[in-house]
């Protein structure tokens, strides 16, 4: 798919399919076809593949090529299943437009273009509409981490309630800790590539002695920074509240056991009983008692409801 926007007084507008891209000040492109690399051949434009853009080496991610300067992020975003992924975004800057090529889809780049001209970068040249899309993405990436907040709470809350969660629950927290924590993760590293990004794109804004630019930009990387920071803490508290999850699995197994525990001190006396009375010998004193049966009955009764009180008075039980 590709997507042309031109500059319009509004900001920008998507244009009809059969326009001719040299008007256009931003063209996306989504899992490009060949005849769409071609046409941005034709404008001097050479289309990175996916490969090319997963490539981990900063000089495969972050580089000049002639006029355009090169710039790949890692973003979350939808696979073409519709589902959660992370994947690799690559800009293109060149001389008169932006070129942004993805496989995947990030939600700033189907909000961005509607209120593009409402931005604090604005949209009047390919280097705003850039500080202005990465400024969609950054908030897009703290709205995610507060998400990732709000499912700790939740979680937070369960474990630390009374009564105290038990069995599948604690089961099922632990799968939920894990993801936010792989969530997390992810967000962490997105900041990290965008904020590599704006460090190779502010390179040269001090030749280009745009003021306003400048200051966007120091914006921009002071919030992934902040964002860094709330991604750091967010790591510390699903870790601290794994901890406590598995703290509560181990009381819960300790409890269990003690039961049982205490369940097989209880037979004990009694089977005791049951042993002495059953040895086979002949001379076993109280064998020949018509009442032995009863008198070895209570005895066994007596001993486990004595044990059991023992166990209630030290609160074993």
């Amino acid at each position: 798919m590709l997507y042309a926007y031109r500059l319009v007084t509004s900001g920008l507008e998507l244009m009809p399919i059969e326009s001719d891209l040299k008007e256009a000040l931003w063209i996306d492109l989504l899992n490009p076809l060949q005849t769409q690399v071609e046409a941005l051949a034709a404008l001097g434009v050479t289309v990175p593949t996916l490969a090319d853009m997963e490539e981990i080496e900063v000089s495969n991610r972050l580089y000049r090529e002639g006029d355009t300067e090169v710039l790949t992020v890692v973003l979350p975003g939808l696979n073409k299943m519709k589902e959660p992924s992370f994947g690799p975004v690559a800009f293109l800057i060149t001389p008169e437009r932006l070129v942004t090529v993805r496989y995947h889809t990030p939600r700033p780049f189907e909000t961005f273009a509607a209120h593009a001209g409402q931005s604090s970068a604005g949209c009047s040249g390919r280097r705003r509409v850039f500080l202005g899309l990465v400024e969609e993405i950054v908030a897009r990436l703290a709205d995610l981490l507060e998400g990732v907040g709000k499912a700790l709470d939740a979680q937070s809350h369960i474990a630390f309630r009374d009564p105290p969660p038990r069995g599948d629950e604690l089961a099922s927290a632990l799968r939920i800790l894990g993801r936010q924590s792989e969530q997390v993760a992810k967000y962490r590293h997105a900041l990290l590539t965008v904020e590599r990004a704006l460090s190779s794109f502010g390179l040269g804004l001090d030749e280009r002695g745009d003021k306003a630019q400048r200051e966007i930009l120091k914006a921009l990387v002071r919030d992934c920074q902040a964002l860094a920071v709330h991604g750091d803490f967010l790591s510390a508290r699903v870790s601290q509240l794994t901890d406590v999850n598995f703290g509560l699995i181990n009381l819960e197994q300790s409890n269990t056991s003690r039961i049982f525990s205490v369940v097989a001190v209880l037979f004990m006396p009694p089977t005791l009983v049951a042993s002495v009375y059953g040895m086979n010998f002949p001379n076993l004193p109280g064998i020949e008692n018509p009442y032995g049966y009863h008198i070895a009955t209570v005895l066994m009764l007596g001993s486990g409801l004595g044990t059991y009180l023992l166990c209630k008075w030290k609160k074993w039980l």
